[in-house]
């Protein structure tokens, strides 16, 4: 492995590892998906999960069994949910990998570094790439099926191999919508880029659907098997969360890419700019730009609009960067160059000034508002997050001295300054941000004030993801209210409302009431029954 790739390798794990591990749940989708891998930590069908005690087919199972894999392998030195997180870092390992792959084939050689760096780079994956979500799955599967499509060129029989698989991990992780999305590509694919209008693309589809429709069929037909009904059941709840989409959400995600896919956007349009008169014909291009505009169509009609939903669109706007970063000109990449640089430098002063008020009270002023903020935060000098987040700054002055000029320096310098200061904002802040994100600290105040004795709790307007970190941290399943399945005449009652209104429960009383220290908005409350 040559220097250069050591530097790629070393800089996607400097951006993987950060955030993977060391808190608690964030977030609605990381805390009901972690719900569902707990459920089958304690012995649940991975066929037909459940969450806090209610069957939950929601999407197809490949990632929940990896994740719960990974949390029970590593369960004897890590937290569950920092276990299972791993399991986003394996996809997006595999991300990074078969998108290397894509550009190499697609491009040359050489150019197949420069599209983990123009990921790691992209504003819309640098959170999602570290929460536990079943969205990260497919983008394994993505970019295996856009290596494969540009390996067909030469390659028909391992093409088709791969496509099949592709379509395979993208179904079994995420259902029907972005299969749907990728079987377009292919139908598409020929009538866009004329390269792919053969014969040897056409076998290679037969190949993929041999390969395929198996994988596709496995999970139903043993779904079916163990419960039958429950295929019915989660295909009419997945076209329906599909069909019912608003029809009119084309400008959110175009509203959003700005920001979202940030700076990819910049030099894609750049690249298409240099290439127009090559669009139907140079496969770099004509790949990459019918997988963007299939996934945004599709993205825009169907489903609700959430930037979750955006990733996909990354996979396509990265590889149609590629050509255009070594047909910048001088100014433009001199530009993106130093906005990396003095942006990073900007970022790392400001973090290590905001590091000094925390940990270590200077100055006092701004010490005394980030603990009246987190007031249970217990700020104190750490000697190893310190070690390490000095390790990232001094190795990003170092690289940024020693980085010798080439087209591919603005990427590299660009990709460098989002490791740093992620890492240094999981480093350093890890901890803070967690004591005001995490429920844990006020679900065990909630179970200390619960009865000696009790039959049961119900509860009234809790999410899913409330659901699950209530039976993770407290081991405490309620019955719904507003589901008539789950609805039970139980002693103890737990809602969830915001601060300023409280409503009445004539026949209750009221025994406590939290919220996460960091929340100035949402608040429980726990009743116990008048006898």
């Amino acid at each position: 492995m040559s220097q250069r790739h050591r530097l790629i390798a070393l800089l996607c794990l400097c951006w993987i590892i950060p955030g993977l591990i060391g808190h608690d749940l964030w977030g609605s989708d990381e805390a009901y998906t972690f719900g569902v891998v707990y459920d089958l930590l304690q012995g649940g069908s991975w066929l037909h999960p459940q969450l806090a005690g209610e069957a939950f087919l929601r999407e197809p199972p490949l990632y929940y069994f990896v994740a719960r894999l990974s949390a029970r392998l590593n369960e004897n030195w890590l937290a569950l949910q920092d276990g299972a997180r791993l399991a986003t870092g394996l996809f997006m390992a595999l991300t990074f990998i078969f998108c290397s792959l894509a550009a190499r084939e697609l491009n040359g050689k050489g150019k197949g570094a420069l599209a983990p760096l123009l990921l790691i780079g992209s504003a819309g994956l640098l959170v999602r790439g570290h929460e536990i979500l079943t969205d990260i799955a497919p983008l394994a599967g993505f970019a295996l099926g856009y290596y494969c499509l540009a390996l067909g060129l030469r390659k028909r029989i391992w093409a088709g191999i791969g496509i099949g698989g592709s379509l395979g991990i993208i179904f079994l992780s995420q259902g029907i919508l972005e299969t749907v999305m990728f079987v377009l590509l292919l139908l598409l694919l020929p009538l866009i880029c004329w390269p792919f209008r053969n014969r040897q693309y056409a076998q290679s589809m037969g190949i993929a659907l041999l390969v395929g429709l198996p994988l596709i069929a496995s999970w139903p037909i043993l779904l079916e098997l163990h419960n039958p009904g429950a295929l019915q059941t989660w295909i009419r709840q997945d076209l329906h969360a599909v069909l019912t989409g608003q029809g009119h959400k084309l400008s959110y995600f175009i509203n959003i890419l700005p920001w979202y896919g940030w700076p990819i956007w910049v030099v894609s349009l750049w690249s298409l700019w240099r290439g127009r008169r090559q669009l139907r014909t140079n496969p770099a291009l004509g790949l990459p730009l019918t997988g963007f505009l299939v996934t945004l169509l599709v993205l825009s009609i169907a489903g609700d609009a959430r930037d979750l939903y955006a990733l996909p669109l990354l996979i396509p706007l990265t590889l149609l960067a590629i050509p255009g970063v070594s047909q910048l000109r001088r100014g433009g990449a001199n530009a993106w160059y130093w906005f990396g640089v003095l942006g990073t430098g900007v970022f790392i002063i400001a973090g290590w000034f905001y590091w000094s008020a925390l940990e270590l009270g200077y100055p006092a002023e701004l010490h005394s508002h980030l603990q009246h903020l987190r007031p249970s935060y217990p700020a104190a000098f750490k000697m190893m997050p310190f070690l390490l987040a000095l390790g990232y700054t001094l190795a990003w002055l170092v690289l940024f001295r020693k980085l010798p000029f080439s087209p591919e320096r603005p990427v590299i310098v660009w990709a460098a300054g989002v490791c740093v200061i992620w890492g240094l904002l999981n480093i350093l802040f890890l901890s803070y941000i967690d004591t005001g994100k995490s429920y844990r600290a006020m679900i065990v105040s909630l179970k200390n004030h619960l009865p000696q004795h009790y039959d049961c709790v119900s509860s009234e307007h809790l999410s899913e993801a409330q659901r699950a970190m209530l039976q993770y941290y407290a081991g405490l399943i309620t019955y719904r209210t507003e589901s008539p399945n789950r609805q039970r005449h139980c002693q103890i009652l737990l809602t969830q409302g915001i601060k300023k209104y409280e409503p009445p429960h004539p026949g209750w009383h009221k025994i406590w009431e939290g919220s996460r220290p960091a929340d100035k908005i949402e608040r429980f409350r726990l009743y116990q029954k008048n006898l």
